[in-house]
């Protein structure tokens, strides 16, 4: 047995791949229900329950598909062009620092423009953090998967710093956390009373305005030629030094907007348990929706029901709360599968 390349990928072969793999992942979290000795038919219907079952939960489930989407993003278009960003949850909270230092009083106007400044302020920080990966490796040849990697681990430390420190809020009662955005930096809510606020819309916004790039501009076509072949590329007059830094402040800039999203619009105020692991999520997002703008608003939903309802799940058939962090694993672990097999074929020698 051995794997061949293929010549040629049909159009329906990738999607075909990673809808089989959602359906293997479902047959997979059945099985793991049953070992907790609950129903799956009784288990599903609780998740689905949960993530869908009232307006509260709708909104939960958008609210938490928002950031998802972002770094889903972030993660699409640069993997793409094979950079491989590792670093959004690092540029989410760079995002999220931007929006806390001027939103928090050291600039005031009115909503109608504090909130796009702040979302402007959030993407041109978020391309500054990772900008700095991206010459390293056209320049030095430094792999950016351990410099993007490692500036995760940099910025969080940073953020710990500011709120043990000179940025913590002395109202919050020792709890490490920055003052909150003014009022009229708050994303408005879509749905009153819920969690779901504007960055949900702004998020769908983004997603199709990259569809647009990707396949209807010159940067779009390059950055895919870049990917596939970049010496091809650099002797059809395309430059690709260029093409990559134009792709890393793409990038960078919208796993930025899901810091200030989190910020602005969900919670008010920086803390350092902000993302609980959004931008590394966004990269299984990324792969379930096959790197296409479109597909990351599906599989960002896909994952944020599968976190919302499991909790909802857990609580009404008391199966295990990390059964939703299992489901995403092997999620990541069957769209890896897939994606191999649409690249080979298995070819199978002798008999049975």
């Amino acid at each position: 047995m051995r794997l061949e390349a293929r010549e040629h990928i049909p159009l329906w072969l990738p999607w075909v791949a990673i809808l089989s793999s959602g359906l293997i992942t479902l047959i997979f979290a059945a099985i793991l229900i049953m070992v907790a000795g609950a129903s799956p038919v009784t288990g599903f219907y609780e998740l689905f329950k949960g993530a869908f079952g009232s307006k509260n939960s709708i909104a939960e489930t958008g609210a938490t598909a928002t950031p998802l989407i972002f770094t889903g993003l972030a993660a699409a278009i640069a993997f793409r062009a094979r950079f491989w960003n590792i670093g959004a949850e690092g540029q989410l909270y760079i995002g999220a620092l931007a929006a806390t230092y001027f939103g928090t009083g050291l600039v005031v106007f009115s909503p109608l423009v504090m909130v796009p400044f702040l979302i402007l302020t959030g993407f041109l920080f978020g391309a500054l953090a990772l900008l700095p990966m991206v010459l390293l490796r056209q320049f030095l040849k430094v792999d950016e998967v351990v410099t993007t990697l490692l500036m995760n681990f940099v910025i969080i430390l940073l953020v710990s710093y500011l709120l043990e420190g000179p940025w913590k809020d002395p109202y919050s009662l020792g709890w490490p956390q920055a003052s909150p955005i003014i009022d009229q930096g708050v994303l408005p809510q879509i749905i009153p009373r819920t969690r779901l606020h504007l960055g949900f819309a702004i998020a769908i916004t983004v997603a199709f305005l990259v569809w647009y790039i990707q396949s209807k501009t010159l940067f779009g076509f390059s950055s895919r030629a870049v990917g596939f072949n970049p010496s091809t590329a650099k002797h059809s007059g395309i430059s690709v030094t260029k093409t990559m830094i134009g792709v890393a402040v793409l990038s960078g800039g919208i796993a930025g907007l899901a810091g200030v999203s989190e910020v602005a619009g969900l919670k008010g105020y920086l803390t350092l348990d902000l993302s609980p692991g959004f931008g590394y999520t966004g990269i299984a997002v990324a792969m379930l929706g096959n790197l296409h703008p479109i597909g990351v608003i599906f599989s960002a939903i896909f994952i944020a029901i599968i976190y919302v309802g499991a909790g909802a799940m857990s609580r009404a058939i008391e199966v295990p709360t990390y059964l939703a962090d299992v489901i995403v694993a092997s999620t990541i672990l069957t769209v890896l599968v897939s994606l191999i097999l649409i690249r080979y074929r298995i070819i199978l020698r002798g008999k049975f």
